[in-house]
C-alpha cells in the first residue's frame, strides 16, 4: 500500500504508541504551567533525554488513525500514519512509522525514533545499533555499486582540494594531477578520472613507501618521491603519500600513576592522551608508556602532480637533451615531507636546491606540495568518516570486493578476446612490439613486450610502471562496465617486460620522454593488437618554455582515434594524457607570452571507413627572451592506419624568427626565442580505421599562410 493509502490494503492497523498525558492549555495573562515530566523511553530508544514540550503547545498526543505498509531493509513493515499537524512538541514516535505533511512524507525507519523538539522541529535519531553487512565471499550488488562510487568520490574530492589549493598553473589550470585510494598493501582500490599514466603506476610508489617505511610510520607522517627507479615515472611527477591509521592507539601507563603538576592546581590529574614526540621519552607529567601498541595502518591515499619545474638542464624540466637522470632534475626517493603533523619546509627546500641541477622555483614547489598534503588530508578524513559510518570490517571487505569485481569484469572480456600482436615504429628508429596471448578457458592473458627495442641513450626510456599503467588503462577501456580502474583489472594479466629494454631501463638512464611519449606508443600498440581502434596522434607534444623567473609546461591535443563504428573527435586529449590546455586569459596573465592562434586543422585526420579526429595548430609569441624545448613524436614516421585505413599526418615544429623567416625544429629540439619570435606546433593525427572506399571524407587540412611554403 502507498504512504497515503488507508488501512494498508485491508491489513489490521498496527498498535499506535500509547498517548502521553495531556498538558493543560496556558491561562491567559498568567504564567504557563510547568511542562509534564519526560516519558520513560522504551528499551529500543536512545538514552539521551527527550526534548521538553513547549508550554505554549502542550496538547495530548493523538493516536495514529490509520496504518500502511512500506518496504525497507529487504522486508515489509506495518507502519502507523501520523499527520504532521497533530504532532506537538514532546511527542516521540518509534519506527516504523510515516509522518504525512502537505508537501512531503517523513519515513521513520525501523530502529529509529522521531522526536518533536521544543521548537516544533522533527529530529530523528538511531535507536537500535546498525545491522552490519554480513561479510562473506560474495558482495551485495547494491552496496558494491555504493562503494564503487564512494571510493571514487573520495579521490575526486581529493582532486578538488588539490586544485583549489595549488599555486602552479600546471596543477590549478591544466589539471595535470591524479588522486587515488589504496588498501593497506598499497594496491589501487579506486581513482578519480584523472591521468591514466599516473593512476596505473602510483601503486608502485605507494608500495615503495610501504616496504621501506614499514614499522616506522606514525600518525601525521607524509612521504613523497619521484624516483623512476623506485616506483616513479619521471622526475616532474611528484607523488605524495599519506598513511591512514586506525582511529585509536592504546597507551598503558606505568605504575604508580603520575602525580599532578603543581602548575595545574591541586587535584588536577595528569593524563597521557597522545604519544610523546618521536614515540619515546617521558610522557605528560613525566610518565613513560609501559607498552605502546604499534599504530595500525588501514589504508593509504596518494596524489601525484606534474610540477612546472623540478630542475634539470632547461626550464620546465623536460629537456630533449638529457641522457642521464641527473640532467632531468632533482631525484627524490622516499623522503619524509611531514613528520607527525609538522611540515618539513627547511628540509624540503634544501632537497630541492641541493641537486646538481636544482629546482628553479622551490617556493612554488613547496606551495604545491602543501596542496598535496591538504588533498591527502581530505582523503584521510573521508575514509575515517566512511569507517565510522559502515564499520572497518565492511569497508575492508568492500575494498576487496571492488577489486574482485574489476577482476571478474576483465576475465569476462578475456573470455571473448582473440590473440593478437603488433609493432609500432618511432621517429628515433626504435619500436615497441607486443604479443597478446589469451587463455579463454582460464580467462587469462599474457601481454608480452619481447622484441621491443633495448634501452636507449636518449630519454625515451619508460620505467616499467609506465608500461604497466598503459596496460591497465587499455584493458580498463575495453571493459564496457562502470567500474573503477584498480588493481583487480590486472590480476588476470601476466605482463612480460624484458629487462634493459626501453620499457624497463636501469639507473641512471634518462626517462623524461618515456613517461609522456613512449607511453602513448605502448597504448597505440596494445589497442592495435586487439583490433579495437586506430592510433591516436602517438605523442603529447610536450612544450616547455621559461627562464630564471618563469617556467611553463603544456601538452597539446590532437584528434582522438577512429574505430569500428565511430569517427574520432577533433582537438581532444586522449589516452595517457587527460589534461586541459591552459585558458588563454590565464596563460597571458601569468606568463609574458601572447597566444596568437589555436585552431583545428580541418580534414587532417587519417581517412578510412571511419576517420580519425582532426589535429590542431598552436602559435605562441614570446614577449621576452625564453628558453624553449619541444619533446614530440611522429614528426618523421606517419601514424599508421588500421584495417585498411590510411595513415594520419605527421606533425611539425617551427620557429618564426624576427626578420629571418621560418626555422624548422626536430621532433625533439631546444632553442632560445627572442622577444617577438613565436613557436608553432602543428600536431600529428591518428590514422583511419577500415578501408576509405565509399567514404565521403573531407578536404585535406590547410596550412596557415606562414607555413604554406
Amino acid at each position: 500500500g502507498g504512504a497515503g493509502g488507508g488501512g494498508g490494503g485491508g491489513r489490521a492497523p498496527a498498535p499506535a504508541p500509547p498517548p502521553r498525558p495531556a498538558a493543560p492549555r496556558p491561562r491567559r495573562g498568567g504564567p504557563p504551567p510547568p511542562p509534564p515530566p519526560p516519558p520513560t523511553p522504551p528499551s529500543d530508544v536512545l538514552d539521551s533525554p527527550p526534548p521538553q514540550p513547549s508550554p505554549a503547545r502542550g496538547e495530548g498526543e493523538e493516536r495514529a488513525s490509520r496504518s500502511t505498509r512500506f518496504f525497507s531493509g529487504r522486508a515489509w513493515h506495518e507502519a502507523p500514519i501520523y499527520e504532521r499537524e497533530e504532532l506537538l512538541p514532546g511527542h516521540r514516535i518509534a519506527g516504523p512509522a510515516l509522518v504525512i505533511e502537505p508537501h512531503q512524507t517523513v519515513v521513520v525507519e525501523p530502529g529509529w525514533v522521531l522526536d518533536v523538539t521544543a521548537r516544533n522541529h522533527l529530529l530523528m535519531r538511531r535507536a537500535a545499533p546498525r545491522q552490519r553487512e554480513l561479510l562473506g565471499k560474495t558482495a551485495d550488488p547494491v552496496l558494491l555499486e555504493v562503494f564503487n562510487n564512494l571510493f571514487m568520490s573520495i579521490a575526486e574530492q581529493m582532486g578538488e582540494a588539490l586544485r583549489n589549493t595549488a599555486q602552479s598553473v600546471n596543477i590549478k589550470e591544466r589539471l595535470d594531477f591524479s588522486c587515488a585510494v589504496f588498501d593497506a598493501e598499497g594496491q589501487l582500490v579506486a581513482n578519480a578520472p584523472h591521468m591514466p599514466v599516473h593512476l596505473g603506476s602510483m601503486d608502485r610508489s605507494v608500495e615503495t613507501i610501504v616496504r621501506e617505511r614499514q614499522g616506522t610510520m606514525r600518525p601525521g607522517d607524509v612521504y613523497m618521491l619521484n624516483a623512476p627507479y623506485n616506483g616513479g615515472t619521471h622526475l616532474p611527477d611528484i607523488t605524495v603519500i599519506t598513511p591512514v591509521f586506525a582511529p585509536k592507539v592504546t597507551y598503558v601507563l606505568e605504575s604508580p600513576p603520575p602525580q599532578p603538576s603543581p602548575a595545574r592546581g591541586e587535584g588536577a590529574a595528569a593524563s597521557l592522551s597522545s604519544p610523546p614526540p618521536g614515540g619515546e621519552g617521558p610522557g605528560v607529567g613525566g610518565t613513560t608508556p609501559a607498552e605502546v601498541s604499534p599504530p595500525e595502518i588501514l589504508f593509504y591515499v596518494a596524489s601525484r602532480g606534474h610540477h612546472e619545474d623540478i630542475g634539470g638542464l632547461t626550464p620546465g624540466s623536460m629537456t630533449p637533451r638529457a641522457t642521464h637522470i641527473d640532467e632531468e632534475g632533482v631525484y627524490i626517493d622516499n623522503f619524509k615531507l611531514v613528520d607527525q603533523g609538522r611540515f618539513l619546509e627547511a628540509e624540503t627546500h634544501a632537497l630541492l636546491t641541493g641537486a646538481k641541477y636544482p629546482a628553479r622555483s622551490p617556493g612554488k614547489n613547496i606551495a604545491d606540495l602543501k596542496a598535496h598534503v591538504a588533498a591527502n588530508a581530505k582523503g584521510v578524513a573521508e575514509l575515517e568518516k566512511m569507517v565510522a559510518h559502515f564499520g572497518l570490517d565492511v569497508v575492508r571487505a568492500y575494498m576487496c570486493h571492488v577489486q574482485d569485481n574489476a577482476e571478474e569484469s576483465v576475465r569476462r572480456l578475456l573470455s571473448r578476446l582473440d590473440d593478437g600482436s603488433f609493432r609500432v615504429e618511432m621517429d628515433q628508429g626504435t619500436h615497441v612490439q607486443v604479443r597478446i596471448t589469451v587463455d579463454r578457458e582460464n580467462r587469462e592473458a599474457t601481454v608480452d613486450f619481447t622484441g621491443t627495442s633495448p634501452e636507449q641513450q636518449n630519454n625515451f626510456n619508460a620505467p616499467a610502471p609506465v608500461t604497466r599503467a598503459a596496460t591497465l588503462y587499455v584493458f580498463r577501456v575495453m571493459v564496457d562496465e562502470p567500474i573503477p580502474m584498480n588493481a583487480g583489472c590486472l590480476k588476470p594479466i601476466r605482463l612480460v617486460i624484458p629487462e634493459r629494454s626501453m620499457l624497463s631501463p636501469q639507473y641512471p638512464a634518462a626517462v623524461v620522454a618515456g613517461n609522456v611519449e613512449t607511453s602513448q606508443i605502448v597504448t597505440n600498440c596494445l589497442f592495435a593488437a586487439m583490433g579495437a581502434m586506430g592510433p591516436s596522434q602517438g605523442t603529447m607534444n610536450n612544450l616547455t618554455f621559461g627562464n630564471a623567473r618563469y617556467q611553463y609546461y603544456e601538452t597539446i591535443c590532437s584528434g582522438s582515434p577512429a574505430g569500428p563504428g565511430f569517427d574520432g573527435t577533433s582537438g581532444v586529449h586522449v589516452h595517457m594524457t587527460n589534461t586541459r590546455l591552459t585558458d588563454p586569459e590565464i596563460l597571458e596573465l601569468r606568463y609574458p607570452v601572447l597566444l596568437e592562434e589555436f585552431s583545428i586543422r580541418r580534414g587532417s585526420g587519417g581517412r578510412g571507413r571511419w576517420s580519425a579526429g582532426d589535429g590542431t595548430y598552436r602559435r605562441i609569441r614570446f614577449l621576452e627572451e625564453m628558453d624553449c624545448a619541444i619533446l614530440s613524436g611522429y614528426r618523421r614516421v606517419q601514424p599508421f592506419g588500421l584495417a585498411g585505413g590510411e595513415p594520419g599526418e605527421c606533425g611539425e615544429n617551427i620557429v618564426r624568427r624576427n626578420n629571418v623567416g621560418l626555422e624548422r625544429l626536430e621532433g625533439c629540439d631546444q632553442t632560445v626565442l627572442a622577444a617577438g619570435e613565436a613557436i608553432v606546433i602543428k600536431t600529428p593525427t591518428g590514422g583511419g580505421f577500415g578501408s576509405p572506399r565509399g567514404h565521403s571524407g573531407q578536404a585535406a587540412g590547410s596550412h596557415p599562410p606562414e607555413l604554406a611554403s
